[in-house]
């Protein structure tokens, strides 16, 4: 895969694809990770006088144009970010309209395209669509990992008839998973939570082979638990999985990685009842629903993880919106917050309710590598390359 850290583009026409698709709360951007992950890439291009255009995504307007997933109000923020007089805006993908702009354009300048998914060409991935955008530009650089998984025009098409690279961004998402999956410092442990056991099947299948020991928390314990023969209550549990848990235990013992579950619990009748109640695995009523791990569980993670060389977490404990359950993954954030340094543990981090934990417990600092990545950040922990990847592996042109 070819990448902008191995090449100086200069005065070229750049189509560049990122993700934009930031969290907004009352109309305010409420994290600007995403965006602050273009600017070692943008700043590299505006300062070899490229003319660079910006595709991203908002939002699922289904191929539809809707005010309400408009990309326009970030004209203001990437103007600020990049100390530019103007950010340039089209809400057009015809030919005449995007040559009229690179003759407008000076050297050095953005422009930023309307929402790509209000063509209903991106998520069709309509080659005639990814070729015509292509026509009117030098390279062509993906700097969106996290949404490489998706098979669209502006991620796997448009490489058919550009010259491709990896962003800066892409490049370093790459390079930190692939350290933490085929050559992590050992004695390692990944920490897999979440609310289903179905979602992450495939990503606890590859781990097992890779990793020393996996914790496993939330709700998707329970179904390792039933499988287990623990009676869990009323708590969430996928029946169809029981089975699967099982055989992953079984592989698991045969690659000679161990398999933590929970040995304590905080337990009620629901997420508002306030009659909470805290006990051994064996002892959970049956008109009562696990919500977190307990205090017993939270200290065994933690020295496993002074034991490890690399730690690698995604998804929570507990139902880690509601308090008090979200206090085993925030002690979790806690301990690798207190000791990834001082016992120099490369660390790394992914999925939304991980990172919300990990800045709710001010720990960003803690971690080698947060991932923003979402659903192409599973992808690679299940051992799969995303479209996006390799289509940039394999571009020849």
């Amino acid at each position: 895969m070819r990448s902008l850290d191995k090449i100086q583009l200069k005065h070229k026409k750049i189509i560049y694809r990122a993700d934009l698709n930031v969290p907004l709360f009352d109309g305010k951007i409420t994290d600007y990770s995403r965006i602050n992950s273009i600017i070692p890439s943008i700043k590299k291009l505006i300062n070899n006088s490229n003319k660079i255009f910006i595709l991203a995504h908002f939002g699922r307007p289904k191929g539809k144009v809707d005010k309400k997933y408009s990309l326009k109000f970030l004209c203001k923020e990437l103007k600020v970010l990049f100390n530019q007089e103007k950010i340039h805006f089209l809400d057009t993908f015809e030919n005449k309209q995007i040559n009229n702009k690179i003759k407008e354009m000076k050297e050095g300048e953005i422009c930023l395209f309307e929402n790509i998914r209000f063509n209903p060409g991106e998520e069709n991935n309509d080659l005639s669509f990814s070729k015509s955008l292509a026509s009117n530009f030098d390279i062509y650089i993906n700097d969106a990992f996290s949404a490489s998984h998706r098979n669209h025009s502006s991620i796997t098409g448009i490489t058919n008839y550009l010259p491709s690279y990896a962003g800066l961004c892409f490049k370093k998402e790459i390079d930190n998973l692939d350290k933490f999956l085929d050559n992590a410092s050992k004695p390692n442990v990944a920490i897999i939570g979440g609310s289903k056991v179905s979602t992450k099947i495939k990503v606890l299948e590859n781990l097992v082979e890779r990793f020393d020991s996996i914790i496993i928390g939330g709700a998707m314990a329970n179904t390792f638990l039933v499988s287990n023969g623990f009676n869990v209550g009323t708590s969430l549990v996928e029946n169809d999985y029981v089975d699967l848990s099982k055989k992953i235990q079984q592989k698991a013992k045969l690659k000679k990685c161990k398999i933590i579950l929970p040995i304590d619990v905080v337990c009620s009748t629901g997420l508002k009842d306030k009659n909470i109640r805290k006990c051994n695995i064996k002892e959970v009523f049956s008109d009562q629903m696990i919500l977190d791990i307990g205090e017993k569980s939270s200290k065994l993670i933690s020295e496993i993880i002074i034991k490890s060389r690399s730690v690698l977490w995604n998804g929570p404990l507990g139902a880690f919106e509601y308090s008090p359950f979200d206090k085993s993954t925030i002690e979790v954030a806690n301990q690798l917050k207190k000791y990834s340094n001082e016992l120099k543990i490369d660390t790394l981090a992914g999925g939304g309710d991980t990172l919300s934990a990990i800045n709710k417990a001010k720990a960003k600092d803690a971690f080698s590598y947060l991932s923003n990545a979402g659903g192409a950040f599973l992808e690679w922990l299940e051992g799969n390359q995303s479209p996006g990847f390799i289509a940039l592996k394999e571009n020849r042109l």
